[in-house]
């Protein structure tokens, strides 16, 4: 598999297997993963991926708190403005669509939010850190990390789904993690193999046309 076909393979997967991956593989991928391009080689990711008892004594403590706790940082700005809110509601709507759940059924929705605590069924949970002392540009880098290991995971034929809901839960986190005071999680992500028999695995996000967000200058 080559970088455009990884690219193209690559989707958040809402539904697992419970096999899990051999820790050598995952190890393999995460410090493949370090190659991604940082500025000044900051290298600014800690990285924790989580298995068996580890993960299950964690997810049990997310069950025990369905509300979360304070975030450290807005996932989204409020009051979203277009096109980005529109963006963020049809795929919100094309995802729960793929389930049979309608708008107004809030309570089945809040349980499929809810799946997020539990990675999916996932065997493998993978903790994104960094220091909060850094910056923007630091964040950028660590999302470059995070891209790099999808598409790393895609070739390996395992499947990922990136989740910024575990910024809900910064002080359970930081306990399960043992995290330095000075570091923060910025983001969760699910690894494991899908369930091809799972419906809400057939949603594949749009994107907007090249004309809508790029422009060509200076070229014959």
């Amino acid at each position: 598999m080559n970088v455009s076909q990884a690219v193209a393979a690559r989707v958040s997967i809402r539904a697992f297997k419970p096999d899990t991956p051999p820790a050598a593989l995952v190890r393999e991928i995460l410090e493949a993963a370090a190659r991604a391009p940082s500025g000044g080689n900051l290298q600014p990711w800690r990285v924790y991926a989580l298995a068996g008892p580890a993960l299950a004594e964690l997810k049990a403590k997310v069950a025990a708190n369905p509300m979360g706790e304070s975030p450290e940082y807005d996932v989204y700005p409020p009051n979203l403005w277009e096109p980005f809110r529109t963006r963020r509601f049809q795929n919100g709507e094309d995802l729960y669509a793929t389930i049979g759940i309608p708008r107004e059924d809030k309570p089945a929705r809040l349980r499929q939010l809810a799946r997020n605590g539990e990675f999916f069924g996932a065997p493998v949970g993978i903790f994104f850190c960094l220091d909060r002392k850094l910056g923007p540009p630091q964040w950028s880098d660590l999302g470059m990390y995070m891209q790099t290991l999808m598409l790393l995971a895609t070739e390996r034929g395992l499947d990922t789904c990136a989740q910024e809901y575990w910024a809900r839960y910064p002080k359970t986190l930081a306990e399960h993690l043992n995290l330095p005071e000075d570091h923060m999680v910025f983001s969760g992500m699910a690894l494991g193999w899908r369930d091809d028999a799972a419906p809400i695995n057939t949603l594949r996000s749009s994107r907007d046309p090249f004309e809508v967000w790029g422009e060509l200058r200076g070229f014959d």
